[in-house]
């Protein structure tokens, strides 16, 4: 059937939207058991240097006045002690800066990618996984390099500009007064540009995702896409995506860049006027050469933090727009809402399954399902059929409440849907696809889906039950040999014996097989099915095929044209009744 269409997005809430740094900022708090060492380190690292000028004007004055070579060569030894020990303080601030930063948006990226997971189907298929991947990795990582680097320089900045102004007005009140008017001007010139610039940075992320999802979706069809003649088409589509990147970065980088040569032109002319009244208060008497040239030297600090500011500029942007488009991500609500207090399922055997005036329907749309009523009882097979686009796998992913219904209640084993707990119904209802997904992992993680409390046992009766212990002992490791990323290596009727070995070691009371053979040669589909006959054994099962063969054993058949049960009963009245849907069906196909 068709790509379900999602429902509405839900807002996110007003806390997060306006504040998408008090996001970064808790995470960041996790690490104050590590910040003193740090803030210890960039204080040294950024106050250290502004003895140099001190010294730098003493070695001036004092070679001036005559003083012995001795004397030079002391204030030279400490001028290179600072200048040293600066440089040390430095390197262990940025070192544990770094750390800090792996450390927070590690967190931050499980806590990103589990609240993804947590997610339900709706959303999942508004966001391609190349859209996900950006916002778990691509988001994340100008996350890292902004706390590690440019929040570690802002603070430094703030420190040398204080310590700057503070040093330069006691030097002259005049000078002092001046320089902190030049700082002013510069940050009100980068409060106004970043509040410019902001929405040009979000616009590169915003493509690049878009790019990412184009290259995963032509990656994962790249045979088809070769074999169908389409890959020019397929590169023209990926060029088109990268120029839209970089049209969106070289906006940025014009307003960026103007921004940049505006302060540097700015501090220019800032110091240019500090050095022409420090020659005036010379001429004046007030302050000797020395001075003058360690106002020059302290010009020139105040001016490098601020342009390394604004020379950071891109990252403070990009970082900013991460971080909204990641709050954004963690302020999403699922439309499927879970009970803090559910009620339990039976803990063993088959489950009952009923549909009790079931409607779905997108917001907008006419209903996918509409007043289904069905039920099914404990330890029988229910065969589902109807045309493309019927309501068939809808109705299914209903059965495991990856949606909820729009009316109507779905009840497993008694108990509401909308009551039972996710765990527990993930553990007693369980679903194999056609689409099998296998991680590139050991043959134990991808048969216990990463779950350690499966033993060794358990996982070799699995794949015993799907006829795979041969294919197990001739692997070269065991359970511990690992497979290639989606499936490498493996056959497709090995792969969906995999899918069957999962839901043979889960145990479930239900089972939901979506077209779960639909792809196989004949010999394959025989194998499969075989497994398939011992997994249903005393279990209520959903079988939705296309191929009427795929229902021979089933114990009840449903047939859905236009989101409705049009006719129910047992597979073998119906093939008896030469007037049912489904006997009309036989003969179709027959």
């Amino acid at each position: 059937m068709p790509p379900m269409k999602p429902p509405k997005r839900p807002h996110a809430p007003a806390r997060l939207r306006r504040s998408p740094w008090l996001l970064v900022a808790t995470q960041v708090g996790a690490e104050r058991g590590r910040l003193v060492p740090l803030a210890a380190a960039l204080v040294l690292s950024t106050l250290l240097p502004l003895v140099g000028p001190r010294l730098t004007a003493e070695f001036v004055d004092r070679a001036t006045g005559g003083a012995p070579l001795d004397a030079l060569l002391g204030l030279g030894a400490a001028y290179l002690a600072v200048a040293v020990a600066g440089q040390v303080a430095g390197i262990a601030a940025t070192t544990a800066a770094s750390g800090a930063a792996w450390r927070t948006t590690n967190r931050l990226r499980e806590q990103v990618a589990g609240h993804a997971m947590r997610l339900d189907m709706g959303f999942h298929g508004r966001h391609t996984p190349g859209e996900m991947i950006e916002r778990v990795d691509g988001d994340l990582l100008g996350l890292t390099q902004f706390i590690s680097g440019f929040v570690a320089r802002a603070l430094s900045s703030v420190l040398l500009l204080a310590g700057t102004l503070v040093l330069v007005w006691r030097v002259d009140w005049r000078v002092g007064g001046l320089l902190a008017a030049l700082v002013a001007l510069g940050a009100t010139v980068l409060i106004t540009a970043q509040r410019r610039v902001v929405p040009y940075a979000s616009a590169i992320r915003e493509e690049t995702a878009q790019m990412f999802g184009a290259v995963e979706e032509r990656l994962a069809a790249a045979e088809e896409v070769r074999a169908n003649g389409a890959a020019r088409h397929a590169v023209r589509r990926f060029h088109e995506a990268a120029e839209r990147v970089w049209s969106a970065d070289v906006r940025f980088q014009v307003r960026g860049g103007a921004v940049l040569a505006g302060t540097n032109l700015l501090f220019a002319v800032g110091t240019a006027v500090l050095l022409g009244v420090g020659i005036l208060l010379r001429q004046w008497g007030v302050i000797s050469v020395g001075t003058i040239v360690l106002l020059f030297q302290y010009a020139q600090m105040v001016r490098s933090p601020v342009e390394d500011i604004v020379g950071q500029a891109k990252e403070l942007h990009e970082a900013g727009a991460a971080a909204t488009r990641v709050a954004a991500l963690l302020a999403e609500r699922p439309a499927v809402v879970w009970r803090a207090e559910p009620v339990s399922l039976p803990a063993t055997g088959a489950l009952s399954l009923r549909f009790a005036g079931v409607t779905f329907a997108y917001p907008g749309d006419p209903p996918v399902l509409d007043g289904v009523d069905l039920e099914l009882a404990a330890g029988r097979t229910l065969g589902v059929v109807g045309r493309t686009g019927s309501g068939k796998t809808t109705l299914a992913r209903l059965a495991l409440r990856l949606y909820d219904p729009t009316a109507g209640r779905v009840l497993l084993g008694g108990v509401d849907l909308r009551d039972a707990g996710r765990e527990d119904l993930r553990h007693r209802a369980r679903m194999v696809t056609q689409e099998v997904h296998l991680f590139a992992a050991s043959v134990r993680d991808n048969v216990t889906l990463f779950d350690e409390r499966a033993d060794d046992a358990a996982v070799e009766r699995a794949l015993e039950s799907v006829g795979l212990l041969r294919w197990l002992r001739a692997l070269p490791d065991g359970l511990d040999t690992r497979l290639g990323a989606g499936g490498t290596g493996l056959s497709a009727g090995e792969a969906q014996l995999v899918a069957l070995a999962r839901v043979f070691l889960a145990d479930p009371g239900l089972v939901v097989l979506d077209e779960a053979s639909s792809r196989l040669d004949a010999a394959t589909e025989m194998a499969v099915r075989a497994a398939t006959a011992r997994l249903l054994a005393g279990r209520t099962a959903i079988v939705i095929a296309h191929r009427l063969a795929t229902l021979v054993g089933v114990d009840e058949v449903a047939v859905v044209e236009a989101g409705r049960i049009v006719e129910h009963g047992p597979r073998s009245a119906l093939v008896r009744d030469d007037a049912s849907r489904f006997a009309r069906l036989l003969e179709g196909v027959g």
